[in-house]
């Protein structure tokens, strides 16, 4: 009688857990190896493979390390903040949910639309790319076949279910891991003189005006550059959603994702700037067109590998097709909780019965092909405006998370509620958040100081650079305006820990 109780017990349990599930229209299928490859998938890619050189070149070694240390540091207490929202609160959409919740519904609005639209135009640029990337070895086939196929490619995974994208990133991912392990540990064996190359030691890491070049102005002038590396792992608290188990889950992936990242960089960055000395002008010469000067294939040539420039571009294209396929994953799942919030259309928030968002992934796939087409057909300078106001979204979507979780947890202690309960807590709070979010301001407002600092304004590049802040401010006043939407108090804030559950029509 009793194992019988006992098992009816458990098929009741898994009978509400349905429910809920049901509930919140998503599958939870993604376990702690999809999360934390997804989040390496949307943060590894071409400003490792291809920018970093740059960023040596402009600072020095020293600088490009200490750079990329302090962002990621900042990275660090924001996914901490993350994840104790996320394991209290694991719902699809975090940030912008948790930013209505938690600070004012224009904010998480603004947050949500803007996040969505900087991965929809990046979702453009990544199929582009990848087309260019093909003509390496096919340079007379047109690109806009690739372009299309590739485009097809990711929709197709996107929309068979959320444990076939989960895989599908989990390859591509695991791809750019075993290439940058291989390119570590060839760079070090060619530091220490057990494999043959032109390298002196450490004699480049001071060579010139090394380890830091142009001073505190050269690593200020890369943050920008390595906070856009690091973007991406944000997204592992948007599929919180549809992890199995989100309050095991997601503390662990966050860990594991953050030392991963940190070390492929630092490691990465040390490997380049010990072999290939700052001052070597082909480091500025990394762009996607231009493989050869990628600093991983100048890094394998000098070891004597053979078709470097072949094994990195297959590389970097995985990377792309990885990015473009984190990126549509997380802008239809953030078009589909705003949709759930009242937010956007209500038709978005449609689901199949495989627990995809179809009508926000169709939505999001067209605005990327309408940006890619804009960029052959119409005027350049068009896709270029959307591309750089797209670009501050990543650091506006991180302030909104320290903002979020400094609101969080004052609303939590405010309530009186105890903080034992919490399964995850942040550290070095409130300081964590209020660094990170200062440092993503002054980078957004410092990315291009170089446009105030000559004999004139370049009043041109100012516009360019800076165009997504009016973007972001226009939506948030505009929905703050038109609904009348107030600072959420701390006493008055929805701490329900079970989330969203508002029925989703199928």
């Amino acid at each position: 009688m009793k194992e019988a109780h006992i098992t009816s017990t458990k098929a009741i349990s898994r009978v509400n857990k349905e429910k809920v599930r049901a509930a919140s229209g998503l599958k939870r299928r993604l376990g702690t190896r999809h999360l934390s490859m997804i989040a390496i998938g949307g943060s590894i890619g071409t400003g490792l493979f291809v920018a970093s050189g740059a960023s040596i070149y402009q600072a020095g070694p020293g600088g490009a390390l200490l750079a990329y240390g302090i962002i990621g540091f900042m990275v660090y207490l924001l996914m901490t903040s993350l994840g104790e929202m996320g394991t209290y609160m694991p719902v699809t959409g975090s940030f912008s949910t948790y930013a209505t919740k938690f600070v004012d519904p224009a904010f998480g609005f603004a947050i949500g639309w803007i996040y969505w639209f900087s991965w929809a135009i990046t979702l453009a640029l990544e199929v582009s790319a990848a087309a260019i990337l093909m003509k390496y070895w096919l340079p007379d086939t047109p690109s806009f076949i690739w372009s299309a196929l590739f485009l097809i490619i990711i929709f197709g995974l996107n929309f068979l279910s959320v444990k076939q994208y989960g895989e599908a990133e989990y390859w591509f991912s695991l791809i750019k891991v075993v290439a940058i392990i291989a390119f570590i540990i060839t760079g070090l064996l060619m530091i220490f003189g057990i494999m043959s190359g032109d390298v002196g030691g450490f004699k480049n890491f001071t060579t010139g005006d090394a380890p830091f070049n142009n001073g505190i102005l050269g690593i200020i002038g890369i943050f920008m550059v390595a906070g856009f590396s690091f973007q991406g792992t944000e997204i592992v608290g948007i599929v919180a959603g549809e992890s199995k188990n989100p309050k095991e889950n997601v503390p662990k992936a966050i860990k594991q994702v953050f030392w991963r990242i940190l070390l492929f960089y630092m490691l990465s960055i040390f490997v380049i700037a010990m072999i290939i000395p700052f001052t070597d002008s082909r480091l500025l010469g990394g762009d996607i067109d231009k493989v050869a000067m990628s600093p991983f294939t100048l890094v394998f040539e000098n070891a004597g590998i053979a078709f470097a420039a072949s094994i990195i571009n297959a590389v970097i294209l995985t990377s792309v097709l990885s990015a473009g396929n984190s990126g549509l994953y997380a802008s239809t799942r953030m078009l589909w909780v705003m949709a759930k919030e009242g937010q956007a259309p209500k038709f978005l928030k449609q689901v199949n019965k495989n627990g995809i968002p179809v009508n926000a992934l169709l939505a999001t796939t067209a605005f990327g092909l309408l940006a890619f087409l804009s960029s052959i057909f119409g005027e350049g300078k068009v896709f270029m405006w959307l591309l750089n106001s797209s670009g501050l979204a990543g650091f506006l979507a991180w302030v909104g998370i320290a903002v979020s979780h400094y609101r969080f947890r004052k609303g939590y202690i405010a309530q009186g509620r105890d903080m034992n309960l919490l399964t995850y807590k942040a550290k070095w709070f409130p300081l964590g958040p209020l660094f990170a979010a200062a440092l993503c301001i002054f980078i957004i407002l410092g990315q291009n100081y170089q446009a105030f600092s000559g004999d004139s304004i370049d009043w041109q590049g100012i516009m360019v650079t800076y165009i997504g802040i009016p973007l972001f401010l226009a939506l948030w006043f505009g929905y703050k305006i038109s609904n009348k939407t107030k600072w959420v108090g701390l006493k008055e804030m929805d701490l329900t820990p079970t989330g969203i559950t508002t029925e989703v029509k199928k």
